[in-house]
């Protein structure tokens, strides 16, 4: 293949995938900056950022086969994100990164809009997975903000049936974000 730095990220993604390294590499080479940047932002250690930015890198590959990335930039900060969580958690440094990043004001507007885009198409797709009277429960509460006793009186339920089929479907939300999350804090 020709000029990789000519190709867009779907276009490295999809080569990525069918095992190319120089697909790969040019991913690497184009985003190691930036990511090192914003890790270093907030631990101000190179070892730990390029060690947090490697395994990221390092998962990618390993699992590239199945890898689902609709935002190759965006995955890459949240990936950033979560891998820092995971180190500043288990880090000797713990009390003095936290301190040094209150207000933590490394998220640009831009990256909190984007991910958040992100995670309501993620819901609006979970939702619809959900059975029909769980789904419209879930609905008038979340997106129409009504509350339990509306919603009861609107469907013609017990609140006890409103309040049970949120806080079930509730869990199960949080149990698919979950498992989603879990692939990019390489566990």
């Amino acid at each position: 293949m020709g000029n990789y730095k000519l190709l867009s990220d779907d276009e490295l993604l999809l080569l990525i995938k069918k095992g190319e390294v120089h697909a790969f590499n040019e991913v690497y080479f184009r985003y190691f900056t930036t990511l090192y940047r914003y890790a270093y932002n907030i631990l101000r250690s190179e070892e730990e950022c390029s060690d947090a930015i490697q395994e990221i890198f390092v998962w990618i590959w390993e699992n590239r086969e199945r890898l689902e990335i609709t935002s190759l930039k965006s995955y890459l900060i949240a990936s950033v994100k979560y891998r820092l969580a995971r180190v500043i958690q288990t880090s000797r440094r713990h009390a003095e990164i936290i301190s040094a990043n209150v207000p933590l004001k490394t998220f640009t507007i831009i990256e909190d809009d984007i991910e958040a885009k992100e995670l309501k198409k993620v819901i609006n797709e979970w939702t619809e997975t959900l059975p029909q009277r769980a789904r419209q429960i879930f609905q008038l509460s979340r997106e129409q903000h009504l509350s339990n006793k509306e919603i009861a009186a609107q469907l013609g339920i017990s609140e006890k049936t409103v309040e049970n089929q949120i806080t079930i479907a509730l869990k199960k939300l949080r149990s698919d974000l979950n498992k989603r999350l879990l692939s990019i804090l390489f566990l």
